[in-house]
């Protein structure tokens, strides 16, 4: 967990860049106001070095957007040693509001008694799934905090560029469908899979709409933990014309369990790109999430300066 004043121990750090000069120049962003609540990432998954190093990823570009934020991150099923607890990092952050306000109090400030949620949870989700959102909320009611969790990323379309980008690092498609050059790999059908039952495949189903939108080719949703579904997409797509296909993870990634993707490669008989990961898209929308839900709004980084 980090104070308003910097980030915890281990935690990337941006460093600001140097601010231009001339009536053109970049506006600051608008800084966290004091006293706001922390946005808590809920990492789904198995904790490891790769999701804490997606984590902390995320959550520096969260910081670089709106400075001053107090950020945590917390683990679905931490041990609240190396990987703290979503319980555990919810309670400490209630706790230190806490504190802090006894300690202006005493001081004697004039300090008015912290209303509101003292954490805003973002959980670190693409795209709907009904038992992992059920366990983050039972975590939130578990850490006894006045914490408030917002809904998943997704669908959105900073998400089908996200996965577009990812197809073209596999050479899967081309990084512009409006540059000359074709990519011999190319596919010419699109499976978008995710994990989480018909509503997370729903919603990929619009993400796919979007990404469709951008490859100018077929792209259908499929559940990768649903035996058969990632095949049978593939036959649809087969059957529809599509002989080169692809299949793209609608995923960020801890919340994918081991050996799926694998697994469903194989019944498609086609090549893979990688989850989406800490791509600069997954922090833009954690923080979209924080600010929607607490009626923050920084200021775009293209708008004028005065």
């Amino acid at each position: 967990m980090s104070s308003p004043t910097g980030p915890a121990s281990g935690l990337p750090v941006r460093m600001p860049r140097p601010r231009q000069s001339g009536r053109h120049r970049r506006p600051e962003p608008v800084a966290a106001p004091e006293g706001a609540p922390a946005l808590v990432l809920a990492v789904p998954g198995t904790p490891g070095p790769a999701a804490r190093g997606l984590a902390e990823e995320t959550i520096s570009i969260a910081r670089s957007e709106l400075p001053g934020l107090d950020v945590g991150i917390g683990y679905l099923y931490g041990d609240d040693h190396e990987y703290p607890s979503l319980e555990g990092v919810l309670a400490g952050t209630a706790a230190r509001r806490t504190e802090r306000y006894a300690i202006a109090r005493a001081a004697g400030r004039e300090v008015t008694e912290p209303e509101g949620p003292a954490s805003v949870v973002v959980p670190l989700l693409a795209g709907p799934d009904h038992v992992l959102m059920g366990r983050i909320r039972q975590a939130v009611l578990d850490s006894g905090s006045a914490a408030e969790l917002t809904d998943v990323l997704g669908p959105h379309p900073l998400l089908a560029e996200a996965v577009h980008v990812r197809l073209s690092e596999a050479g899967l498609a081309r990084a512009d469908r409006a540059r000359l050059f074709t990519v011999a790999t190319a596919a010419d059908g699109i499976i978008l899979a995710t994990v989480g039952g018909d509503e997370a495949v729903q919603a990929a189903g619009i993400t796919g709409m979007l990404l469709a939108a951008r490859l100018a080719v077929p792209v259908m949703a499929a559940a990768l933990d649903r035996e058969g579904s990632v095949g049978a997409i593939a036959e649809q797509l087969r059957d529809s014309g599509s002989m080169q296909l692809a299949l793209a993870p609608y995923l960020v990634g801890p919340e994918l369990p081991e050996g799926l993707l694998e697994a469903a490669v194989k019944d498609a008989g086609c090549a893979a790109s990688e989850p989406l990961g800490a791509y600069p898209a997954i922090g833009k929308l954690v923080l979209s999430q924080y600010t929607s839900t607490l009626g923050i709004t920084p200021r775009p980084q293209g708008s004028p300066a005065h």
